[in-house]
This record gives structure tokens, C-alpha cells and sequence, in this order.
């Protein structure tokens, strides 16, 4: 959520902030909202000041034996015009909380401009992408079916066997290992969550299509952003204790509402899938150096892999909802010969800690502290790049070195 004391101060500037991310703000209204609630509230505040006056008097009269009835009916008065005025004022900020929360978080003023992934930016590169194989994940590894899982669940979803699987729980325990090495602090959390959390770190209101709800207003976990970073929904840190560095391990749930064509099959696109999460709560100075730092501690996985992948930085009007700044890592796939999305490394400032009321004591004063996530990384197309680079083109998939132990063997037979 945005800082409401920008929007009354500098409204044109986030305005055209907000439009290069392809939001227009709507300043009328805001400002007849905002107005109407300053005068609701002022009208709330006079009559709570009126009645206390009243009542003191009450008070002194009654003490004295004199009369009430005049001074009680001008209360009673009071009393009725303050109900309808609180009730009022009550809805208003509601109108108003609603109208914030619709509101995406202003990029950050050196991200480069435009309107798509086509105005992306690649920053780096990491190692020789190869065209050989042609043949996607599906068709190399028969221990992913896909119309198995249609039989369990329906579409877009997968069922894993044998090595495959196995290679599975390899990559997410070696990226879990490396998060720990780096730092992070690993949890298991509940992959339900209220609409509370959801809301703190802004998939609520406005992306409740995207989620799978379940009954009493509980949703499954898009990803384990949404209980890592709401551990510390309505608390004070200390400055002290940062950065705080958080990981784990889930599945993640997402409708994924709309047609993908050919992502609509295999691991690309799945209702289910695997990731594992970083989080960092940092100071408010620090966060485009957390950024960075988790920035490389994501890359690392794709280095100990071998994979071939790219780093682009989102555009202004790529970057999601909740992010002022993105990096993207993209890795190799053969079959698409193409750079495929893996992770997304996002800086959210203060947005998400004003939604929680993630708070900071830093010295003297409370300030918010600044969020940053990202997937270190999803399992499933960590699993096609390792299988479609790795492919001998014939009857077996090399097994990366990293996890040879784990797996026992340095190649997988596919025979």
C-alpha cells in the first residue's frame, strides 16, 4: 500500500509514476473520497468534544440538585448525530482502504520504460545455450505424466515417477542447502492461508481469481512469500536484528485462469507446483543491496546446475502489482529455444510492510521496513532445464554433478 501522505502531497507525480506502470490513478476521486472523510472526521471529533463538555456540566449539575433535562436532551442529540456521523466516517474509510488497496506500487525511477516483456532488459548472461535438442521435457522423460493426472485432479497437473521424481526432491533439497548456506533460515509453513496474509503481501483484493479459495475465507499458498513474510505481520523489530533472512520449501497453488497454448502441458504451467521461497526483511537504507544479495543467492542455484540462463531487469510496465523493481532469471530450454522464466527477484519497499504494519524501532522511531523475495528456485522448470540440457539426445539424461550424490548415479536411463 502506498504511502497515503504521498498521495495527497505529490498526487500528479505518482499519477505518472503509476501510469508508466500502466495504472491510471484516478486523483478525483481520491481526493473527494479523502476530502469527505476530512470532513467527516472533523464533524465526528467536534461533537465527541461537544459531548464531552455537555457531560461534564451534566455532571456538575447533577452534583449541585439541579436540573438535567434540558442539558440530557441536548446530549441525547449529540449522542444520535455522533452515531450516524461514526457510522458515516466508518464507511468512508472503508471506501478509502478499498480505493488504496487497488493502487500497485510505484516502480522504481530508473527501471527501464515500457509496456511489455518485449522492453525487458537483459543484464547478464551465464554460459553457452545449446539448440540441439528438440525434444521438450514430456517427450524425453516418460516418468512425467501428465494424463495420469488427469484421472487424479484434471488438468494441469502432473504426476512424477522414479528417478524423475527423485531428481525432484534432489533439486529442492540442494537449493533449500544452499538458501542455508547463504543465511536464510529455513521454516515449514501451513500451505493454507486468511485472507489477512494474503492481503499484507497483495494478492487480496485484487488477484482472488489467481488463487484457489477454499471455505471459511482460507486459501491455499500461491507461493510461500505469503507465510514467510506474514511471520511478521503486525510487529516491531528491532533495527538490530536485520537483515531477517527467511526460506522454505512449498507447494504453491494457482488457477491460472486463461489459455497458455503449449504451456497448458507438461511442467511449464501448473495448477501445483514446487518452489522454494527467499524472504528478507530489510532496513529501509539497504534494500537494493538485499535486492542484489538475493539476486546472486538465486543465480547460484542455476550456476551449481550448469544451466545457461539470463538475468533481465523488468520494465516499468512488466513489473508486478506489488514490486517497485524485478529481475528476472531466465533459463535455457532447448526445446523452446528460448530463455524461460524461473525466478522473479522483487524489492516491494515499504508496500507490503504498510499493508502487514511490518514495523522497524530505528533509534527513536518506528519506521516501516522494506520486503524482498524471490524463487531460489521452482522446482518443476529447474527439473525441465536440467532434463532438456542434459538430454544425450538418445537414451539417457546426464545427472548434474551437484547432484550425483543425492542421486546415486550420474545418469538417468531412460530405456
Amino acid at each position: 500500500m502506498l504511502d497515503i501522505k504521498l498521495l495527497r502531497d505529490s498526487p500528479t507525480e505518482v499519477s505518472d509514476a503509476l501510469n508508466n506502470k500502466g495504472y491510471l490513478l484516478d486523483i478525483k476521486k481520491f481526493t473527494e473520497i479523502d476530502l469527505k472523510r476530512k470532513t467527516l472526521q472533523i464533524d465526528v471529533e467536534s461533537l465527541q468534544s461537544e459531548r464531552k463538555t455537555l457531560s461534564n456540566k451534566f455532571a456538575e449539575l447533577k452534583k449541585s440538585g439541579a436540573s438535567t433535562d434540558v442539558l440530557k436532551s441536548d446530549i441525547d442529540k449529540i449522542n444520535d448525530s455522533l452515531k450516524v456521523g461514526e457510522e458515516g466516517l466508518k464507511s468512508i474509510q472503508t471506501e478509502l482502504e478499498i480505493f488504496l488497496l487497488d493502487i500497485p506500487n510505484i516502480p522504481h525511477p530508473n527501471a527501464p520504460l515500457g509496456s511489455s516483456e518485449n522492453d525487458n532488459v537483459v543484464i547478464r548472461k551465464f554460459g553457452e545455450p545449446s539448440s540441439s535438442n528438440t525434444k521438450d521435457h514430456i517427450e524425453i522423460a516418460r516418468d512425467i505424466d501428465s494424463e495420469l493426472a488427469v484421472k487424479l485432479s484434471g488438468t494441469r497437473f502432473s504426476v512424477l515417477r522414479n528417478d524423475i521424481a527423485k531428481l525432484q526432491r534432489g533439486l529442492i533439497d540442494l537449493m533449500l542447502n544452499l538458501a542455508i548456506k547463504n543465511g536464510y533460515q529455513e521454516h515449514y509453513v501451513p500451505f493454507i492461508a486468511n485472507a489477512d496474509s494474503l492481503q499484507a503481501t497483495g494478492q487480496l483484493p485484487k488477484f482472488e481469481e489467481d488463487l484457489f479459495k477454499l471455505s471459511n475465507d482460507m486459501y491455499l499458498i500461491p507461493t510461500a512469500e505469503v507465510p514467510l513474510t506474514n511471520l511478521f505481520r503486525n510487529t516491531i523489530n528491532d533495527s538490530a536484528d536485520l537483515p531477517i533472512k527467511l526460506t522454505a520449501h512449498t507447494p504453491c497453488f494457482r488457477s491460472e485462469a486463461g489459455s497458455y497454448g503449449k504451456d497448458t502441458k507438461g511442467l511449464i504451467r501448473q495448477h501445483q507446483f514446487e518452489k522454494v521461497e527467499l524472504v528478507q526483511i530489510v532496513h529501509p537504507d539497504y534494500s537494493y543491496d538485499a535486492l542484489d544479495g538475493l539476486l546472486a543467492n538465486a543465480e547460484e542455484v542455476l550456476q551449481v546446475l550448469e544451466l545457461p540462463y539470463q538475468v533481465v531487469e523488468l520494465c516499468s510496465g512488466d513489473l508486478g502489482f506489488t514490486a517497485a523493481k524485478t529481475y528476472d532469471i531466465e533459463v535455457w530450454m532447448p526445446s523452446q529455444n528460448k530463455y524461460r522464466e524461473i525466478s522473479s527477484c522483487s524489492n516491494f519497499l515499504d508496500f507490503q510492510a504498510r499493508r502487514g504494519k511490518i514495523r522497524l524501532k530505528d533509534g527513536k522511531d518506528k519506521v516501516f521496513a522494506h520486503t524482498i523475495n524471490g524463487s531460489a528456485l521452482a522446482a518443476g522448470r529447474a527439473l525441465i532445464a536440467v532434463i532438456e540440457n542434459n538430454f544425450d539426445g538418445k537414451t539417457s539424461i546426464k545427472v548434474p554433478q551437484a547432484l550425483v550424490k543425492f542421486m546415486d548415479k550420474t545418469h538417468i536411463d531412460l530405456t
